[in-house]
């Protein structure tokens, strides 16, 4: 089958390749994938290149796919998984297998699957671990986010605390207690606020800051104070650009400091101002990834010893916290739509993905069969103007407040120009 793919071929050497998938074998199930959100770590991935710890070194003469972020339909399935798998079923992938504790992930290590590409030939490493899981919606970006949405999970779930006198780690975050998100309103900072007000184990103060005045008072405008409060947590957003703002931090939080706190930037002012407020037996949980190896920041001995703080660090989500994320968007409780600033086609992939730290906003959402340059929804009007789709995508995202949604996404489909 020919396709088109985005392949890494070195050290920023994205390319938009034509390319032949092999024919479908007895343990292979072959894939359609209709939509992939670009991940920072594919920047970091093409940053590094052969250098990184899941690209192989041989990219220049086999290159591989990019892109994890991804949801579609099963198109073939070989004789050895159709008591498993279906034509027609709608899949997510859960790109960290693990299997035989390989590093190997789909948009990073293989030939013939990756996010950005038309179709794909799922490796047996994911069937084996059962990382390709079913996804019964018709929406296919809230699969794509299932994966961003099981790296926060995942982060709340690593979290722990003990009890004086037992050397028991109680996994999860503080039930009631007080917890801070720093820098924390990103696309994956937004995942976790919405993430903390509705799942299971909540907290009954959040503070959540950055020192973005436009995109605190965007994620104040999407999860609210009030919306907060009728979950029984007490919201607050905090702009840290001023004087003695750590201070004003632990004051929110009573004087004692803060259970659990989750840093979202590696910045070492951050992690040192996540170090300070942390309360007795409190939890950092750093979940920006650095792309200097030997990136360093101080932290408090004295509290380490005396009021029992620690830190932990997480890096992707399970095959459960992806199942998780799966059955909260399917019973309404998690909506990813708040991550979403951009969509665009196939062909805007290189560039995006080249660029991402330039380029404002949240998820950068990509639909694989389209041609269409990357498109922020903030510009949908100016571009409607000569544009009739995006004068209808505009309609549509105005009337679910300014975000991308279910509607939005039928509608693109089936208008775009195929790429």
């Amino acid at each position: 089958m020919k396709m088109k793919a985005v392949r890494i071929h070195g050290k920023n050497d994205l390319r938009l390749d034509e390319m032949t998938l092999p024919e479908v074998g007895p343990d292979d199930v072959q894939i359609r994938i209709v939509s992939d959100s670009v991940c920072m770590s594919t920047y970091k991935a093409a940053l590094e290149g052969e250098d990184h710890k899941r690209v192989p070194n041989d990219i220049s003469e086999n290159p591989t796919i990019v892109g994890h972020e991804f949801c579609g339909d099963i198109i073939a399935v070989g004789e050895n998984w159709q008591h498993k798998y279906k034509v027609g079923d709608k899949f997510v992938v859960q790109p960290a297998h693990f299997y035989k504790g390989s590093q190997d992930a789909p948009g990073y290590s293989y030939k013939y699957c990756g996010g950005n590409a038309q179709y794909g030939n799922t490796p047996i490493e994911i069937l084996l671990m059962n990382c390709l899981l079913p996804y019964n919606s018709d929406t296919y970006y809230y699969g794509s986010l299932a994966e961003p949405l099981s790296c926060v999970i995942g982060t709340f779930h690593a979290m722990y605390h003990t009890k004086l006198g037992s050397y028991v780690h109680e996994m999860g975050i503080k039930e009631g207690g007080k917890m801070a998100m720093l820098a924390s309103v990103g696309p994956m900072g937004l995942a976790a606020i919405d993430y903390a007000l509705h799942c299971d184990r909540r907290p009954s103060l959040l503070v959540v800051t950055d020192i973005d005045e436009a995109r605190l008072k965007r994620a104040a405008s999407i999860y609210t104070v009030e919306e907060a409060a009728k979950q029984g947590v007490e919201l607050h957003y905090v702009n840290t650009r001023m004087e003695n703002a750590t201070e004003y931090l632990r004051s929110l939080s009573g004087g004692t400091g803060y259970d659990d706190v989750i840093c979202f930037a590696p910045v070492k002012p951050v992690i040192e101002q996540a170090d300070d407020i942390l309360g007795f037996d409190g939890c950092l949980n750093f979940f920006a990834g650095p792309t200097d190896s030997q990136f360093k920041a101080p932290f408090n001995w004295y509290n380490v010893h005396y009021l029992y703080t620690h830190v932990v660090g997480t890096s992707g989500g399970n095959t459960d916290d992806m199942r998780e994320a799966i059955a909260m968007m399917n019973a309404g409780k998690l909506n990813p739509s708040a991550l979403v600033t951009h969509i665009g086609g196939l062909n805007a992939v290189v560039d995006t993905v080249l660029n991402l730290p330039k380029i404002p906003g949240g998820k950068k959402l990509i639909y694989n069969h389209i041609d269409l340059p990357l498109a922020a929804i903030d510009d949908f009007e100016e571009l409607g103007k000569t544009d009739p789709m995006f004068a209808e995508l505009d309609r549509l995202c105005k009337a679910n407040n300014g975000l991308w949604n279910p509607e939005a996404e039928k509608y693109l489909l089936a208008h775009a120009k195929k790429i």
